[in-house]
């Protein structure tokens, strides 16, 4: 299949299973129109994300890599009354761009961005630990620091998603000097050896391209 069919069955799957969200359609314009980077997850992904949510009943999620806000409008989606999300991003413009569509969207009440470097904010999190679910997707080479601080301030139960986790299946090259891939070849490595996590990865082809999702369920308190 050529890539015009990856995005052609994307789009078939979300005109039948994701519905026609006005708050979310105007998310993805204002991040373009912001002349923010079209990396945000797929519509059909970003549906995914909100069903594991739901799936764990999840009240306390953390997302480290807010961009635009339209993976952070699918997960607050997913919570119940009196839950919460919190959500990082190291640059100031993408955060602005963040807070006006997830204001749109309504969620202003119960998701909170912190600006800053996630090596620097997330230390302020501790009092709000354990989360539910924690959703990984900002700068790759830290992603294995992520992924260690995240397994800390999870609990039995919790779910850990690891965006951009195949790299286009360069993620296969270890002699590879990419630092994106470096990060995430490092992170398969910690997450193969932490007796306190259980996951898999998923390769997925679309309209993001060649790339994947990893899946980690934690089985025992840090």
């Amino acid at each position: 299949m050529s890539e015009t069919n990856f995005v052609a069955v994307d789009e078939y799957i979300a005109e039948l299973l994701v519905e026609d969200d006005p708050a979310l359609k105007a998310a993805l314009a204002a991040s373009e129109a912001a002349g923010l980077p079209q990396i945000n997850v797929a519509p059909n992904q970003g549906k995914l994300l909100m069903l594991l949510a739901q799936a764990i009943g999840a009240h306390k999620i953390l997302e480290i890599g807010t961009l635009g806000g339209y993976s952070t409008i699918w997960l607050a989606r997913a919570l119940p009354p009196g839950g919460a999300l919190v959500t990082l991003e190291s640059n100031p413009s993408y955060a602005k761009v963040a807070y006006a569509n997830i204001a749109r969207a309504g969620l202003s009440s119960v998701v909170e961005i912190r600006v800053g470097r996630a090596s620097d904010t997330l230390p302020s999190l501790d009092e709000k630990a354990p989360f539910d679910l924690i959703f990984i997707d900002a700068d790759k080479p830290s992603t294995p620091n992520y992924f260690q601080w995240a397994v800390r301030h999870a609990h039995r139960g919790s779910l850990i998603l690891v965006d951009n986790v195949i790299r286009e299946g360069v993620i296969l090259e270890g002699s590879s000097d990419d630092p994106n891939v470096l990060g995430m070849r490092r992170f398969f490595e910690l997450a193969s050896t932490d007796p306190r996590v259980s996951g898999t990865a998923i390769q997925t082809v679309g309209s993001k391209g060649h790339d994947g999702l990893a899946i980690l369920l934690v089985t025992a308190d840090s």
